[in-house]
């Protein structure tokens, strides 16, 4: 579980990023933090690996400040996957992906030998393994990405709009390799982007953020979509328009989210797709 209690976050040029955000990411599920820019998203999911400081309040892991652990001790124990991937590019696929755990001290035998399962895992070919990131397309750079963010098996993985940057039939590929990935592993998943869309298909909770950290609504998709908090958030999420671009439609097997054509997205499981 990872705690935000009364956080703030003021830069030096006076901008107040965050102010008094208090929020429980549960344990196993997918949290996504979703709003335009200037929404305090990834200032949010960088204190929790303190690659930003809390100017005010506390950011904690299952009971325990984050503030009283070093942080590279702390960064090496949770993933952390980025736009664009941030692949080493004198490194090939498999030194990639077998960093971390060569770090935490693993032999270099071990730690490709858990690469070449990891690409297995994010369904990536091991024959890329000895390729380097400019020989690899740009979702795949970001299947790469998700494996090293898994490499040193994590309880926590850090997502920073990790499919921001690709065009958007592989973005429903990695979008759909994630949700089989959380089924599978089980992970405590904080997840940033600005698309709607997105947080509703990817979170089992979502938070709608607006500038400066501020909480407008915190719930699961469907509950967010029946009941929005206000007209902001009718409005932002769509509601409005008559046609969201994804809704709540009852199965035989459940809720599902479907599209406007129909096509189901994603499943509804214990209050999250």
């Amino acid at each position: 579980m990872i705690e935000f209690r009364d956080v703030s976050k003021n830069f030096p040029d006076g901008t107040a990023a965050v102010t008094n955000f208090s929020l429980v990411a549960p344990s196993r599920k997918t949290t996504v933090l979703v709003g335009s820019s200037g929404s305090g998203k990834t200032t949010l999911l960088r204190m929790v690996n303190r690659m930003l400081e809390p100017t005010s309040g506390t950011v904690s892991i299952d009971g325990d400040d984050v503030a009283a652990v070093p942080p590279v001790a702390l960064r090496r124990r949770i993933g952390y996957v980025m736009q664009n991937a941030g692949l080493l590019p004198h490194l090939t696929v498999a030194d990639n992906i077998a960093t971390v755990p060569r770090l935490l001290g693993e032999t270099r035998r071990a730690a490709r030998d858990r690469a070449l399962e990891l690409m297995d895992t994010v369904g990536l070919d091991t024959r890329m393994a000895d390729r380097y990131p400019r020989q690899l397309s740009g979702g795949q750079q970001q299947r790469v990405g998700v494996a090293r963010g898994l490499a040193a098996d994590p309880n926590i993985l850090l997502m920073d709009e990790p499919f921001g940057a690709v065009d958007p039939i592989v973005r429903a590929e990695l979008q759909q390799e994630l949700i089989r990935l959380q089924t599978e592993l089980d992970k405590t998943v904080i997840f940033v982007t600005h698309d709607i869309d997105e947080a509703f298909l990817l979170g089992d909770q979502v938070v709608i953020l607006a500038a400066g950290g501020r909480t407008l609504q915190v719930g699961s998709p469907s509950e967010i979509i029946e009941n929005p908090a206000d007209d902001f958030v009718r409005a932002f999420i769509g509601a409005e328009r008559g046609k969201r671009a994804l809704r709540i439609k009852q199965t035989p097997n459940g809720p599902v989210l479907v599209d406007p054509e129909g096509r189901t997205q994603g499943t509804l499981i214990e209050g999250g797709p």
